[in-house]
């Protein structure tokens, strides 16, 4: 059995990571095939959208903690250079809109893959974990820039030394995650956003994703500015720029190419 299924259909490639058993948590095979599946993203010309998620009543609990009981000699370094931090690499450098349908719990390197995400649509059912202390551990997979960028140092203190879950409605009251909706609306939610990025100029949505990388990393005004001058200069000159200006001036929807 596949611990990520893959599923490509109508241009979005849907991960889904499959262990419910475990929570869908972290071990050496799981981790492989999530970066297969990602780097298979990277590769395709036909994917529009990805769409992440889990199977069963969990999105992720992060590490299994069994894995690292029974081997001795895996350390944190390996695990983070060799398997978390490409995950969360891929994610992020991956020039389309990266959707998690946050179907439940997403706890400790869980919760940092939800959250390098591009779109995060919740279950009510859901939540988010920093569980890192309480094993004795600190935040990784960028979770820590994530956090302290958007709620602030004491927010994050607070999430990260604390432990305390939050629930789907208080993530979204933090700016977490865009949007919760009761748990039988979750498909229907995810397709609304799937279809709106298919139908959106796709070239400026891969420069607007590269923009905010380089925002959270930037270090100085001047620095972003010169990125988005040039990245507005490559969007001005594509046939979807055209065709919004056309659309808008004519009073009608905008059929974009992606060109």
């Amino acid at each position: 059995m596949a611990l990520v299924e893959i599923a490509l259909s109508n241009s979005v490639l849907t991960i889904t990571l499959n262990r419910p058993e475990a929570y869908n948590s972290l071990n050496a095979e799981l981790s492989s095939e999530l970066i297969s599946a990602l780097k298979q993203a990277h590769k395709s010309k036909e994917v529009k959208v990805v769409v992440l998620t889990g199977a069963g009543n969990a999105f992720c609990a992060g590490q299994d903690l069994k894995e690292v009981a029974s081997n001795k000699n895996l350390t944190f370094t390996d695990v983070l250079m060799k398997r978390y931090n490409v995950i969360v690499n891929l994610i992020r450098s991956l020039d389309i809109p990266v959707i998690c349908r946050l179907n439940g719990v997403a706890a400790g390197a869980g919760a940092s893959i939800a959250l390098a995400c591009d779109y995060i649509i919740a279950s009510e059912n859901a939540s988010l974990v920093m569980a890192f202390i309480k094993v004795g551990l600190v935040p990784d997979l960028g979770a820590s820039l994530f956090i302290v960028r958007q709620l602030g140092y004491q927010r994050a203190f607070e999430l990260f030394t604390t432990g305390k879950p939050l629930s789907a409605g208080e993530a979204l009251s933090l700016g977490l995650v865009n949007e919760v909706v009761p748990p039988h609306k979750l498909d229907n939610a995810v397709q609304e956003v799937v279809n709106y990025y298919l139908e959106a100029p796709s070239v400026a949505i891969k420069l607007t994703k590269r923009l905010l990388n380089k925002a959270l990393f930037a270090s100085s005004m001047d620095e972003i500015m010169q990125w988005e001058t040039y990245y507005q200069e490559i969007a001005g000159r594509t046939e979807d720029h055209k065709e919004g200006v056309s659309a808008f001036l004519q009073k009608r929807k905008p059929n974009f190419k992606g060109k």
